[in-house]
């Protein structure tokens, strides 16, 4: 057992004790309640289960791609043993760990202003070779996410480096064409570009977080208050951050709910999108940009049972389908489909570059995306003159 400053920057917030696999075992003494992750307050404070399960989610998912054998080179169980190696320091937020017996300043280790290592990003790509004088400090020890990652320093900016999946390797193509897609409509988004490495693709974004900001998940947001039983999760999780007083939150999630109709995201869960705040004062600035698309476009789905119009294409978080997810957008009026003129071509192009899809695979994907973007339109049509069919009955009466 050992124990640590559980940190926010340069703020104390409470002594806690690790076991030897780096769970959270106790809270001795909480300094600054305020500071707590969000979502791991209870009704009466601080709550140790809520705080033990945001700390083991912060490491490197069990079913992540390559853990298996990097953490049998490193001679590690669990992923959770990376978490205290690099004092919990992440790139998407503030939170981490300092030793009490020997104190650090953030200052002086954040990733955000200091150089890390790719040791550990190396192993998990089945790149690099163990070594006993290999760094384990490194952000891809708090990584989320199945797909192989790793975070890297390019021209003084720390980017985020993802790969694909068998057997099409298409993840990182859909990441760069629905970021392509996002650009055309306007939607704030994270611009992804293509890298090619050891013969495979892999996505390539910039933080969008600052040494002062933070991500906060869609999933932690809502476990910061108690859901009403009348409310749907799509209502409450707007309700939450417009309690937290975040502006324009319906208007940026239905641009999500659209740009996910449109690609046909299977895979938009609680975790992945979500809100920024200010470490530092903790005001929250606003929606964070759509992130991690690469679940879509029948990213592995094999070209015969690709059925772009099924009203049963799956969707998450807040319905099971597109056709009903969609439902939940109430107004198209910023949505001008002439934008996507030539997207066909764009999306053509990049899809070309991958060996690993077919000529007759990309005819496939671009028609299904042309097929999707014809209903979308259908639907935003239909949406638009029962507005204004509403609104001239309302005049009438």
């Amino acid at each position: 057992m050992m124990k640590y400053i559980l940190m926010h920057r340069e703020i104390e917030v409470a002594e806690i004790e690790l076991d030897e696999l780096s769970h959270i075992t106790n809270i001795y003494e909480v300094y600054a309640e305020e500071h707590f992750p969000v979502g791991t307050l209870g009704k009466h404070g601080v709550d140790k289960t809520m705080l033990a399960k945001w700390w083991a989610k912060r490491s490197i998912p069990a079913s992540r791609s390559g853990l298996r054998e990097t953490l049998d080179l490193l001679h590690m169980s669990v992923p959770q043993e990376l978490l205290a190696k690099c004092y919990g320091l992440s790139l998407s937020d503030q939170y981490w760990i300092s030793p009490k017996d020997k104190p650090l300043m953030w200052k002086e280790i954040n990733f955000f202003d200091h150089d890390f290592s790719e040791d550990v990003g190396n192993l998990l790509f089945g790149y690099g070779e163990f070594s006993d004088s290999m760094s384990l400090i490194s952000p891809d020890n708090t990584s989320d996410g199945q797909l192989i990652k790793k975070w890297k320093i390019a021209d003084g900016k720390r980017v985020l480096i993802k790969g694909g999946s068998n057997p099409y390797q298409q993840e990182p193509l859909c990441e760069v064409i629905a970021s392509g897609i996002a650009e055309r409509l306007c939607i704030p988004h994270t611009k992804y570009t293509l890298l090619w490495e050891h013969e495979k693709p892999f996505s390539v974004c910039q933080d969008f977080i600052t040494s002062e900001t933070e991500l906060v998940s869609a999933y932690h947001i809502m476990q910061s208050r108690k859901k009403p039983n009348d409310l749907s999760d799509y209502e409450f999780y707007l309700s939450c951050a417009e309690q937290l007083g975040v502006k324009n939150i319906r208007e940026q999630t239905e641009k999500m709910i659209v740009l996910d109709f449109l690609i046909g995201n299977e895979d938009r869960h609680f975790n992945n999108f979500g809100l920024i705040r200010n470490a530092v004062t903790l005001e929250w600035i606003g929606v964070a940009p759509i992130f991690d698309c690469g679940t879509s476009l029948w990213y592995n789905t094999q070209e015969s049972l690709i059925k772009p119009l099924s009203p049963n294409l799956p969707a998450k978080p807040f319905k099971k389908t597109h056709r009903e997810q969609i439902k939940l957008v109430k107004d198209f009026s910023w949505l001008d489909m002439k934008k996507l003129k030539g997207m066909e071509e764009e999306m053509e192009e990049i899809l070309s570059q991958s060996p690993y899809i077919s000529r007759e695979r990309r005819v496939v994907l671009c028609d299904a995306f042309c097929q999707r973007a014809e209903l979308l339109g259908e639907i935003a049509n239909e949406h638009t003159i029962k507005e204004d069919i509403s609104q001239e009955n309302d005049m009438i009466f």
